[in-house]
């Protein structure tokens, strides 16, 4: 009797939700777990879920997906005869005879509802809330989220599971490259993701013409026109790139040359940018808001993010002290060992186990 894992919005490009989820499996391996996925997992039993309900597919892949893990996949649980469900997204089949546990991740949405969609926002308000109200347990990435959990949709603590996120170490770790002249954000274009006040501050900057500042992230019709006519208005065209999204295996070598990771993101449920980061010694700041803190600890450059002038300083104190920079990645190398998927693989397994 297997658990069943649910992994059918796995987009083609890795995300953070992807990556979390597909780490997190081939940890579970003390578990007799089978999972539904469009794409296949490397040492892990695979079954196909629909190829065109991934979040490749926009809006239509995402309601799509919906319908099925209603109708759907309530009938393939009872076929496999499985005891529990596990969604690393919030998702599940409502008034069924699923057992299931979630992870939650954010509700970015509902603390920001100015910038989301009425769709998003209902989503997360009544979905995602009944979701987790017929679910066994809920896991989520930080403390900070755990928090929003219990502010925006009433649940209960015991009902709550703080895991952290890790990274991969084969692939993010100390190059020993030499540094380039560029600071690097990596990210959406999302307004919460903060990237307009890190152009304004990177403009401010005494010497600004000496150094580039690369936008790494995948561009957004909504929000990527506005940021380049900003930039545009600044006068830093030369010095401003946005790259578009990058793949997974091209990052470690980005981020390892990089003066400084700039992450000043005003809420994230864990910011995986930040730990992968220093676990490559390069130096980061990042937000004194949300879970960043808790991710970071003592060892980057934490700043208000609403305040540009603390961004300006900061890339500027990293740019021209060679022993802070030093000092940064020496710290950076250190405290990102203290995460580890297998760690969050062994936390997980102690929560399922408690419903099988």
């Amino acid at each position: 009797m297997p658990i069943l894992g649910n992994l059918s919005f796995a987009p083609t490009k890795p995300t953070g939700w992807l990556s979390y989820s597909l780490n997190l499996f081939k940890e579970l391996k003390t578990l007799d777990i089978d999972v539904l996925s469009p794409i296949e997992i490397y040492g892990i039993k695979c079954h196909p879920s629909p190829p065109d309900i991934t979040t490749d597919f926009g809006i239509k892949g995402h309601l799509k997906r919906l319908l099925w893990t209603q109708f759907q996949l309530p009938n393939i649980y009872r076929q496999m005869k499985s005891t529990l469900l596990f969604s690393p997204i919030p998702e599940a089949p409502l008034f069924s005879s699923c057992s299931y546990v979630v992870t939650v991740h954010d509700l970015i949405p509902l603390r920001f509802p100015q910038w989301f969609s009425i769709t998003q926002r209902l989503y997360c308000s009544y979905y995602i809330r009944a979701v987790i109200r017929q679910s066994k347990h809920v896991i989520c990435d930080s403390i900070a989220t755990s928090e929003d959990l219990s502010k925006f949709l009433e649940v209960p603590e015991d009902k709550i599971t703080v895991i952290p996120l890790a990274y991969d170490r084969e692939k993010f770790h100390f190059f020993n490259l030499p540094t380039q002249n560029y600071f690097l954000y990596l990210g959406r274009h999302n307004p919460h993701k903060n990237p307009e006040r890190l152009i304004t501050a990177f403009a401010a900057l005494p010497n600004c013409k000496d150094y580039e500042l690369w936008l790494a992230g995948p561009s957004d019709r909504r929000y990527t026109p506005i940021l380049k006519a900003q930039v545009e208005q600044l006068g830093i065209t030369n010095q401003v790139k946005f790259l578009d999204y990058i793949p997974y295996s091209e990052l470690p070598k980005i981020i390892n040359q990089a003066i400084a990771l700039v992450f000043p993101s005003l809420w994230e449920g864990f910011g995986l940018p930040v730990l992968e980061a220093m676990a490559c010694g390069t130096p980061v700041i990042t937000s004194n808001l949300s879970s960043l803190p808790e991710v970071a600890g003592d060892a980057a450059i934490l700043i208000n993010p609403y305040n540009t002038g603390e961004i300006t300083e900061a890339m500027q104190a990293i740019a021209t002290d060679s022993e802070l920079r030093l000092r940064l990645s020496s710290q950076g190398i250190t405290h990102s060992q203290q995460f580890s998927w297998e760690k969050t693989g062994k936390a997980t397994v102690e929560v399922l186990s408690r419903y099988l």
